[in-house]
């Protein structure tokens, strides 16, 4: 950062200095059994956006997947604003650790928290309610607060794209899907992956897998090892760690396709693509909207949804063993998509048990997509219960 902009940044700040408290050591972050935290400390000037900016990630950094992403998006915030410590906390459960763990984090000087899991939302609702001076950007969550909003992306939308590559690529027609919880978010995604494989291979089907948990590697393989035993030869997932079910499929001879962070390092011969995260513009921008007191009235106050045409979510690019044929019908459908002229969920779509869930002609809201509670036809596996 410029001396400009830090001179800049140093006025702004100053005006608040008095009601930031405990700025005068580097921030730390007591884990919880099984948890670990690091704290960065820069030449801190206190103000509107406190001493420190803190990060809460219910995993590891190096997952290869969604606390990856998380991470590479606070070392954007770290490197523009090094007037400003980064508190970063690892492996935080999704329980009443998680206030602890940001109630520290205040005391440490943070006037902003990023809780990046789904399930820190209500923690993070607990711990806005205290301290109304204080500013929270959760991660896909669906409620919001005075002093909290929440940020996503339409990942459905690569991976609809991801379905329609893989729907060309499989040769048996099945494919498979091994997913965490039945959230909204992840049923919506196995239905995009569905619809965008039988967009191009109408009897393609896809058997999903619930293992009940963000990140269980053994959960991961012997679901990976089950799919592939009963003929599937493209696994997906939606899982917060990634590298298992890659690893398998790519031992067994499965192609794959990865999820929040590019993982195609570990699949030289089985990647086919991935729907990954582009967290570091936002959270820069995020921070910076924070820090000149502009939460309130900007798009971060309620429920901020940002696009591929934003290039806030993305596919990475193809595998080697992709042949161009089937890049080329990705890169147009993207365009497509982009343009708004493809619209995946556009009705009618039926579920499982052949209701019309989205009426012919229905185009349903981004809100609509988001309270998904059901999955569409060729998608094999029951939502648990």
């Amino acid at each position: 950062m410029s001396m400009q902009r830090s001179s800049k940044l140093f006025g702004l700040l100053m005006a608040f200095v008095l009601l930031v408290t405990g700025c005068s050591q580097p921030g730390t972050t007591s884990p919880a059994s099984g948890a670990s935290s690091e704290s960065t400390e820069t030449a801190a000037d206190p103000g509107t956006g406190g001493t420190a900016v803190g990060f809460i990630f219910v995993g590891a950094r190096d997952d290869f997947g969604y606390n990856q992403a998380a991470y590479l998006g606070s070392m954007a915030v770290e490197k523009a604003y090094p007037d400003l410590k980064v508190l970063r906390a690892e492996n935080v459960p999704e329980t009443a650790e998680a206030e602890r763990v940001m109630e520290q984090m205040i005391k440490d000087g943070a006037k902003i928290i990023f809780p990046t899991s789904y399930g820190h939302l209500d923690p993070a609702l607990n711990v806005a309610k205290r301290h109304p001076d204080v500013v929270f950007f959760h991660q896909g969550g669906l409620k919001t607060a005075d002093n909290l909003g929440t940020y996503f992306g339409t990942i459905w939308e690569p991976v609809y794209l991801a379905g329609v590559a893989a729907g060309k690529m499989s040769k048996t027609g099945k494919l498979g899907y091994i997913v965490s919880v039945p959230i909204p978010q992840v049923l919506l995604n196995v239905n995009a992956f569905q619809l965008g494989a039988q967009s191009v291979n109408p009897d393609a089907t896809t058997s999903v897998v619930f293992t009940g948990s963000w990140c269980d590697p053994g959960q991961q393989a012997n679901a990976a090892n089950s799919l592939i035993d009963g003929g599937v030869d493209v696994l997906s997932q939606h899982q917060d760690c990634t590298k298992t079910v890659i690893e398998t499929s790519e031992r067994r001879g499965a192609m794959t396709v990865g999820y929040h962070a590019n993982a195609a390092t570990l699949a030289p011969k089985g990647w086919i693509t991935g729907s990954v995260w582009n967290w570091p513009d936002l959270f820069v921008d995020m921070v910076d909207t924070a820090i000149k007191g502009e939460f309130k009235g900007s798009s971060y106050d309620g429920k901020f949804r940002g696009r591929l045409s934003d290039n806030i979510v993305q596919l990475t690019e193809m595998g080697a063993e992709v042949p161009e044929d089937v890049k080329q019908l990705v890169e147009e459908k993207k365009a497509e998509l982009i343009a708004g002229t493809l619209k995946p969920f556009a009705g009618p779509v039926l579920d499982q048990s052949g209701e019309v869930r989205i009426a012919e002609g229905a185009e349903p809201t981004l809100d609509e997509l988001e309270a998904a509670d059901f999955l569409v036809q060729g998608v094999i596996g029951n939502i648990p219960k």
